[in-house]
């Protein structure tokens, strides 16, 4: 998606596809990360998961495993994806001592499938309602792809208001903004955008199966390892979230101009992309958020693709583990 014709095939709107997020279900070989075995937390626990209700009526889903005590870590999954992408992630901080957080966005995975309020604010309003219910502190907020967004947007707006964020991670997010405009010549055509849609609304099903199965985890490249198990799981949690908040997610995630949140962000924050991203171009995203972060720490992964939370965890996880203790 780095190198867009502008008459694009069917064949490029899925290479585009995925200003999308997250990672999904990974190797098992990426399990056996954890430095101690996971263990159930004692003592000092509430609900592992549930819903909070949000100002304006929408049930959020949450999980929230570990001791209640322990720093938390919250992630922020990507479009159009859900909690379920972070499952690597959080057993292995879980079993490092943290507490782990993860919700579906609005829209998405088990919240409600709601027909407006699906922008970049409600995304970051929502994440604040799950913070407030759950009275999380000092935390480090990870996201990626739409999720770096929110990120982004919860720091900006929310977090640091209230005192209530330590750090923050970008993985192969999406901002300053990913729509090619006269101030951002670097971004993808307002035509691919389109083209998600038309996809999205001819067949979401066999469109959310390309996407998985091609570029976000570079599926498409030559000696390629493919895990039929990934692709499934994408397809899974893609088609559990509402059509209507996915195709009005196309929007939030391509158009939100997120400059001034990064600008605001003040707070240690790792960015960090691969430079074989076909989804979210690292030179339009990851070198321009570095410039704009006033306390920004950069590490770009040479080779890997949009989804390599999953494809590379052995390799990201112990870097996000060091960033957050470092």
């Amino acid at each position: 998606m780095s190198n867009l014709d502008p008459h694009f095939t069917r064949r490029g709107i899925v290479a585009g596809a995925a200003a999308v997020s997250a990672a999904s279900l990974i190797p098992a070989a990426a399990f056996a990360q954890p430095s101690r075995p996971i263990q159930t937390p004692k003592g000092n626990t509430t609900m592992s998961s549930g819903f909070v209700k949000t100002k304006d009526g929408v049930d959020i889903f949450y999980k929230d495993w570990g001791p209640k005590s322990a720093q938390p870590i919250v992630f922020h999954h990507g479009w159009p994806l859900s909690a379920d992408d972070w499952d690597a992630q959080m057993l292995f901080f879980l079993a490092n001592g943290y507490r782990v957080v993860a919700h579906d966005r609005r829209g998405h995975g088990r919240s409600s499938q709601v027909d407006t309020g699906n922008d970049m604010d409600h995304y970051a309003a929502d994440a604040f309602a799950v913070v407030e219910h759950l009275d999380l502190r000092n935390a480090v907020h990870i996201g990626h792809s739409t999720g770096g967004g929110e990120v982004a947007r919860y720091v900006a707006k929310f977090g640091q208001p209230h005192g209530r964020v330590a750090k923050a991670v970008l993985v192969s997010s999406v901002p300053p903004l990913m729509l090619k405009t006269e101030t951002n010549p670097g971004g993808t055509p307002i035509e691919v955008f389109d083209g998600f849609r038309k996809a999205l609304a001819d067949n979401r099903a066999q469109f959310y199966l390309d996407v998985a199965s091609g570029p976000f985890y570079g599926f498409n490249r030559e000696g390629a390892k493919i895990s039929q198990g990934i692709i499934n799981n994408w397809w899974r949690q893609g088609m559990i979230g509402g059509a209507l908040a996915q195709y009005q997610g196309i929007k939030a995630f391509s158009e939100t101009d997120q400059t001034e949140d990064l600008k605001a962000i003040t707070v240690p924050t790792l960015v960090t992309q691969g430079d074989d991203d076909q989804i979210v171009p690292y030179t339009d995203a990851a070198m321009l958020q570095i410039k704009l972060l006033k306390h920004g720490t950069i590490k770009i992964y040479k080779g890997f693709p949009h989804g390599m939370l999953t494809t590379h965890a052995e390799v990201i996880n112990p870097d996000l583990l060091a960033f957050v203790k470092g």
